[in-house]
């Protein structure tokens, strides 16, 4: 795949690299040099700052709850018998 610099200094992204990392408006990338390769790198902390707040747990349901539905019995929890 191609990009070609513009006159500001500007590129566009190929529609499938943008597509297959989920890049939009507005997404920030971290822009690195490595040798004489330009790098750059999806912003994760971006992405979930966007998601922060917007799920709600069940009323009477802890993360810890959730953890032990994904996980399993935790280290230290008491053994149903």
């Amino acid at each position: 795949m191609e990009a070609t610099v513009a006159e500001r200094g500007q590129i566009t992204l190929p529609k499938a690299v943008r597509d297959a990392l989920g890049l939009t408006k507005g997404s920030v990338l971290k822009v690195e040099l490595e040798g004489g390769r330009i790098i750059l790198r999806k912003n994760v902390d971006d992405a979930l700052a966007k998601l922060r707040g917007r799920f709600k747990l069940p009323e009477g349901t802890s993360t810890d709850d959730v953890m032990r539905e994904l996980r399993g019995r935790a280290p230290g929890d008491p053994v149903d018998l």
